[in-house]
């Protein structure tokens, strides 16, 4: 009778253990942030840069995150909650919608960042600052441009964010790129301050 009890009381006991193991790792996931610069700077000098845009770009194959090593932990602890972390951009939806944009940016709203007319807001989307700027036969063309270019910049946080396994990153990943749209601003261009005024690079 003892060995039964001992044997009921053991499975238990063994579950409740690891359990707390479980319980005591405490891996942090982190906004890898200066990985997510890197990212947004290759990004947005490409949809920026003239001569890329000219030159067109080679299709490049699909780079997955970082993998995380194995170890027994990995039995306790989900790879979402990998202590190291990292930020591609290679992802066949990604680099449609950069093409898409330096596309739109060289043909269309170039000229208008070059006026004054268009701005880079401090949400990380391009703005009209300035409609009288744009010739009254060009403003249709140009809001919709602008509407165009915005879904392709909500559409891009939202699938960098959604192709690292972490969705909770998109604010920090739009932050991120407001920050460089506005970096990469070429001397003359226009954007938004963090408390919402306008100044001129």
């Amino acid at each position: 009778m003892g060995k039964n009890l001992k044997r009921r009381l053991l499975a238990p006991m063994l579950a409740l253990a690891v359990f707390a193991l479980g319980a005591c790792v405490t891996i942090n996931v982190y906004f890898p942030a200066a990985e997510a610069q890197q990212a947004a700077e290759e990004f947005v000098e490409k949809v920026l840069d003239e001569k890329a845009s000219d030159e067109g770009s080679e299709p490049q194959a699909w780079v997955p995150p970082a993998r995380q090593r194995w170890s027994p932990l990995n039995l306790l602890v989900s790879q979402a909650h990998a202590q190291e972390a990292d930020i591609t951009i290679r992802t066949p939806a990604i680099q449609a919608i950069q093409d898409r944009m330096a596309e739109r940016f060289q043909s269309g709203l170039r000229p208008h960042f070059d006026t004054g007319a268009l701005g880079f807001g401090n949400d990380g989307l391009v703005v009209l600052r300035e409609a009288g700027k744009v010739p009254l036969k060009d403003r249709v063309a140009v809001n919709q441009l602008v509407a165009d270019d915005n879904r392709d910049r909500n559409a891009v946080y939202r699938e960098i964010a959604v192709a690292n396994n972490h969705p909770e990153w998109e604010d920090q990943i739009r932050q991120t790129f407001s920050r460089q749209w506005i970096a990469s601003a070429r001397a003359g261009w226009w954007y938004q301050a963090a408390d919402g005024s306008w100044k001129q690079k």
